[in-house]
């Protein structure tokens, strides 16, 4: 006999040989929709978050939308299809020079007046020094040089100084009034250099008043004020060393023969040699020579 064929309401086992399998059916009609509305919210979600850009923590995501910023401007970099305004060329201004720094100048001070003593040991020493006769016609006078002792002045050099004075081409010698010759001994006149006291003393002697501002011609020579011949004098116009020719000038022409004082020949004109300066020039302009630059003798009004 053949097999019998299996009743009609009697179910197949399924392959896998679980039981039972059917029953799961409901469930997993229920679970399908479940998953696509799942899906479609957490797409949303995403959709939603890239809207609103990423968050970094719970108080960003939890905070309201901020009010919409305005963008500044963009710039030429930034939109590279609109061309920058080109600027118009304009000529660069020079910058100017810094002003350099004011350098601090050494202020000019006057020179001080050297310090002349008032009074001084009363003896001298002589300068051994000797030299040759400047001038060629006249008289041959020889001198010697003496400076006080303990006085800054070297006998040596105020020799030397005298000599040159001596010998300028606008003193006596140059123009034939005598010659004349340094020597340190055997000397026909003295010139001394002496401190006012000590002048005043000597000129004293010749019944002379000099009032420790004047010099004086004594019977063995000169007697120059040490005052005078160091700052020379309130009343001429030149520096001591220029008058120190009118020291020697005005003395020296006295032992020449020369033996009265002059005054001013007029207004303006140079006042002679022989005027006694220190007293006022009444209207003269100081000098210190017995000629002027042409050779010309300056005299004046005999006063005494």
């Amino acid at each position: 006999m053949g097999k019998r064929a299996a009743p009609a309401g009697r179910r197949r086992t399924p392959p896998s040989g679980r039981k039972g399998g059917d029953r799961r059916g409901p469930a997993r009609r229920l679970a399908l929709p479940t998953l696509v509305l799942m899906t479609g919210a957490l797409g949303a979600g995403v959709a939603l978050a890239h809207f609103n850009g990423p968050v970094t923590d719970d108080s960003a995501a939890a905070a309201p939308l901020p009010a919409p910023v305005t963008a500044p401007p963009a710039t030429a970099s930034a939109a590279p299809t609109t061309a920058a305004p080109t600027r118009r060329a304009t000529t660069a201004k020079p910058k100017p020079r810094p002003t350099p720094p004011k350098s601090r100048s050494t202020p000019r001070t006057t020179p001080r007046k050297p310090t002349v003593p008032q009074s001084g040991a009363g003896t001298f020493t002589t300068a051994q020094a000797s030299g040759a006769a400047v001038g060629d016609n006249g008289v041959l006078r020889r001198y010697r040089v003496q400076v006080e002792n303990g006085i800054a002045l070297s006998a040596r050099e105020t020799a030397a100084e005298i000599q040159g004075i001596l010998a300028h081409p606008r003193g006596w010698a140059a123009h034939g009034r005598g010659r004349f010759q340094l020597v340190s001994e055997d000397a026909d006149f003295v010139i001394r250099i002496a401190t006012p006291d000590t002048a005043d003393a000597l000129c004293a002697r010749q019944g002379l008043d000099t009032r420790g501002e004047l010099n004086c011609e004594t019977t063995d020579g000169v007697v120059v004020n040490l005052k005078r011949w160091m700052l020379g004098s309130p009343t001429f116009a030149g520096p001591p060393a220029e008058y120190r020719h009118l020291i020697i000038n005005h003395e020296v022409g006295h032992e020449i023969g020369i033996r009265q004082h002059m005054d001013c020949p007029g207004p303006g004109k140079l006042a002679p040699a022989m005027m006694q300066q220190i007293k006022g020039l009444n209207g003269c302009r100081s000098n210190a020579f017995p000629y002027d630059e042409d050779g010309n003798y300056i005299t004046g009004p005999i006063v005494s």
